[in-house]
């Protein structure tokens, strides 16, 4: 089994408190102090919202937004692209009310966590895909843009060198991009982003969009965001798995811990997985070379940061 790396934050609870990830991989070096900071930015971002009393949802939606914003992480512009050469997002978010909002298979639209929070506010439904996620979106004034405005450099490049061949994308880009947050009202939420597994087949759908195995939240317990092999993640309903144990009262580092360990034990999976519970205390787990973070609370003055 892959190491097993966590980060701890001390076990206090937080009248508020938000915690962000850039995605599961192998960045490279020279890269990492940009990832991290990336992430920074968007927990400041998320921060003040909370710090203004603000709600949970609104601030990790924001931080997603921010990591959708950047070109370094997989999600909105600088998306992984598929063996079509095209973009297709996944979405979610959810508060811990258990409203919810996904989008999966959407074409290019920028920033695909907006339009989830669409559907949760809409409610009519809770996941649409492709076609539909489109007519959604546009019908509530979102406008499509085009894969080739939301393609980088980076990552054409990638897709050229790999048309063909049978490589292994893991690190790219590193992966989803997610955040989960408390607010002072003791409300929770998670909000999740992702451009998918590189060189993924047309229609692929990982784990980012299914609530319970990529996203979920619940305000009796806590909320979390995972990231990593989408598939071994959906086998094992993970983000539902570690909020349960946080209903039992195990700290997230611990859950965290616990919760990428059964991802490989079980599934034979890598990944990550940031948690928060209802007493705004925090964890994170991986087993991937890197993955990037950010973290504060209402005892912070700014955010921690790695990868």
């Amino acid at each position: 089994m892959s190491e097993v790396v966590t980060f701890s934050w001390g076990r206090d609870e937080a009248s508020w408190s938000i915690v962000i990830h850039g995605g599961a991989g192998a960045v490279p070096v020279e890269a990492r102090a940009r990832h991290a900071e990336g992430c920074k930015l968007a927990a400041i971002g998320g921060g003040a919202i909370l710090r203004d009393g603000g709600s949970a949802l609104d601030a990790a939606q924001r931080a997603v937004e921010i990591l959708e914003d950047d070109p370094v992480f997989n999600a909105g512009t600088g998306a992984a692209l598929n063996t079509s050469g095209e973009i297709e997002l996944d979405a979610a978010v959810m508060e811990g009310a258990l409203r919810a909002g996904a989008v999966c298979a959407l074409p290019p639209f920028t920033n695909p966590i907006k339009i989830a929070r669409a559907v949760l506010a809409e409610g009519s439904h809770i996941l649409y895909a492709g076609p539909g996620a489109e007519a959604f979106a546009q019908a509530h004034g979102f406008v499509r843009t085009t894969s080739e405005a939301m393609t980088t450099d980076a990552a054409r490049a990638r897709f050229l060198t790999m048309q063909g061949t049978n490589q292994s994308s893991e690190g790219w880009a590193g992966g989803t991009v997610g955040a989960v947050a408390r607010d002072s009202s003791g409300h929770v939420a998670a909000a999740t982003s992702t451009g998918g597994t590189f060189m993924k087949r047309p229609g692929r759908v990982g784990d980012t969009p299914i609530l319970g195995a990529g996203t979920y939240a619940d305000d009796e317990a806590g909320a979390c965001s995972n990231t990593g092999h989408g598939e071994a993640v959906m086998k094992l309903c993970l983000a539902k798995t570690a909020i349960e144990w946080l209903r039992q009262d195990m700290h997230p580092e611990d859950a965290a811990r616990a919760a990428i360990a059964l991802l490989a034990r079980r599934a034979n999976g890598v990944g990550g997985i940031i948690l928060v519970d209802r007493r705004g205390r925090l964890g994170l787990a991986r087993t991937t070379e890197t993955m990037s973070f950010a973290a504060m609370s209402s005892r912070d003055t700014e955010p921690s940061c790695g990868s």
